[in-house]
């Protein structure tokens, strides 16, 4: 995939160009601030569990960080089995919340932003170029008994690539993504999206 535009360039793009249909059926000129509502806003119980879901998702990711700093300065293989197990750890609580997201949230946001291009176009983008980066490391760490320090030194740094990828991810979608949601999805969806999510 090419090079992909901010997600601010993006919706500005979007948002000014395109008329987007709101959950009443009414024409919406692309403003932003019609979007996203006057001021902050109050999330219903789904999307404010997603958004709780990031704290715990950012300190694991903090931690791995560390450790690919640590491993970078001087890298050990012991240290290298640490950040692996790290990172299946991470994966395990990650996949939930990503299934939420993909298969609940920004299904129903299509309806109304539309499939395969825009805001959802990018944040799906961005899950899958976390998950690369994450499955290209567990693949490397498979074969760790082969690999020399220097080289586990260099697959921690997918970690740390993803690292960066996710926490303006997570911030992008608490500041944009969320409080969109929030304005156009019906509270009948809101519920759906709450009771759905459950059940991952």
């Amino acid at each position: 995939m090419q090079k992909v535009m901010g997600i601010t360039t993006i919706l500005t793009a979007i948002f000014y160009t395109e008329p987007i249909i709101d959950r009443r059926g009414l024409g919406m000129e692309g403003c932003m601030s019609s979007m996203m509502g006057n001021g902050p806003i109050k999330l219903s119980k789904g999307l404010k569990q997603l958004k709780e879901e990031h704290p715990p998702l950012l300190a694991m990711l903090e931690e791995l960080l560390q450790i690919t700093i640590k491993m970078e300065e001087s890298p050990d293989r012991a240290l290298f089995q640490k950040l692996t197990e790290h990172v299946r750890y991470f994966c395990s609580k990650l996949d939930p919340h990503s299934e939420s997201e993909e298969g609940v949230l920004f299904r129903m946001m299509e309806q109304y932003l539309g499939k395969g291009t825009g805001p959802i176009a990018v944040m799906e983008y961005e899950h899958d170029q976390a998950k690369s980066c994450i499955k290209a490391f567990l693949r490397a760490a498979e074969g760790k008994e082969q690999l020399t320090e220097e080289e586990m030194a260099e697959h921690s740094g997918l970690i740390k690539k993803a690292y960066y990828t996710l926490t303006q991810h997570f911030s992008k979608e608490e500041n944009v993504l969320f409080p969109m949601a929030e304005n156009l999805l019906t509270e009948d969806e809101k519920e759906e999206l709450y009771i759905k999510i459950q059940h991952i």
